[in-house]
């Protein structure tokens, strides 16, 4: 039961990296092409740095969540690329980019007003970019939390069947893989 949940998570946070990659692509060509009459930054074109950011992790995180999906529901057994030991280093990397990512928009503040972060935009909702940059920030901390549970769910699964360097599909029988060196393990299988 535990790996459908996992798969279903890896799902939920490529559907959510998606949405974010495409609000940072929509925020970048709003900042890139801006009119010379926009009164964001007095129509001088710019980009934000954070927007770079969340681009560069929402499509890290879309390619980390089809490898691992596929790994568990293929049920993948490569040596140390499909442990548990793997997916959770991978998993801190994307918990860092993602805390990181979020925490900098949500205190990222734009000119002329720079006393309006982006975290308190209901000032100009009634614009479609102040609604880009909610969305955008709301996503973003979704993404977070979906790594976040990803991490704990598979921390406490590796650590309660002592499974770090087992492949991280974690339906592991000894008699039907050829993870690990088959000629000792068959020594203690009872035919």
């Amino acid at each position: 039961m535990i790996h459908f949940v996992r798969v279903l998570v890896y799902f939920f946070l490529f559907i959510f990296s998606a949405v974010l990659m495409s609000l940072c692509a929509v925020r970048l060509h709003y900042t890139l092409h801006l009119s010379p009459r926009d009164p964001l930054n007095g129509g001088v074109r710019f980009y934000d740095h954070i927007v770079i950011e969340l681009l560069f992790t929402s499509i890290i995180t879309m390619f980390w969540s089809m490898f691992i999906a596929r790994t568990i529901h293929g049920r993948h057994e490569h040596r140390r690329m499909n442990s548990f030991t793997a997916e959770l280093v991978g998993l801190f990397i994307l918990f860092l980019l993602w805390l990181i990512g979020a925490a900098v928009a949500t205190h990222t503040s734009n000119p002329p007003d720079v006393d309006v972060k982006w975290g308190n935009l209901s000032s100009c909702w009634a614009y479609s970019a102040c609604r880009i940059l909610t969305a955008l920030l709301a996503f973003t901390w979704l993404g977070w939390l979906l790594v976040l549970a990803l991490l704990v769910m598979s921390l406490l699964f590796a650590i309660a069947n002592k499974a770090f360097h087992d492949p991280m599909h974690g339906r592991w029988d000894r008699r039907a893989t050829h993870y690990g060196d088959t000629s000792i393990n068959m020594r203690n299988i009872v035919r």
